[in-house]
């Protein structure tokens, strides 16, 4: 098992309850957009604070020229994927929600490094691969399962 497991679990669970409470201020501001909004700009903040106090070196204007066009959208997925989940939660639960977005995740991800998609080193899908998402999928209806 890799030895970042404990950091990116917290990493997911950081994800679970930033989305919960984004949600929460989108129900009571009765705006999941402005939700949206507030979630980026706190977190634009932060990282520029951060990139500040540990001194992180900023990319020089030709590495910033030298980057494709459709590389720079990206937070156009971004702010679809973060709204559409604070607009979901209050609809399908977190828990629900979150393991219907796993899984997702999980498939594109496979897929984005089975074809190395954006430059990403190649990984196979492999026959254990789809046994496990196939069990993650199974894992998945089963939580959601309504009796």
């Amino acid at each position: 098992m890799n030895s970042l497991f404990p950091l990116a679990l917290l990493a997911g669970a950081a994800i679970a309850i930033q989305a919960t409470m984004n949600s929460s201020l989108g129900l009571l501001l009765k705006n999941p957009l402005f939700s949206t909004m507030s979630a980026f700009l706190v977190s634009c903040l932060i990282i520029n604070l951060t990139m500040l106090f540990f001194g992180t070196s900023y990319p020089t204007l030709s590495s910033i020229q030298s980057v494709p066009t459709h590389l720079w959208l990206s937070g156009i997925l971004s702010a679809f994927g973060v709204g559409m989940v604070y607009y979901l939660i209050p609809k399908m639960g977190a828990g629900s929600l979150m393991s219907y977005v796993l899984t997702g995740q999980m498939v594109v991800a496979m897929l984005a490094s089975h074809f190395g998609w954006f430059e990403l080193p190649q990984k196979q899908i492999t026959h254990i691969k789809l046994v496990g998402v196939a069990t993650l999928i199974a894992g998945i209806l089963l939580v959601n399962w309504e009796n």
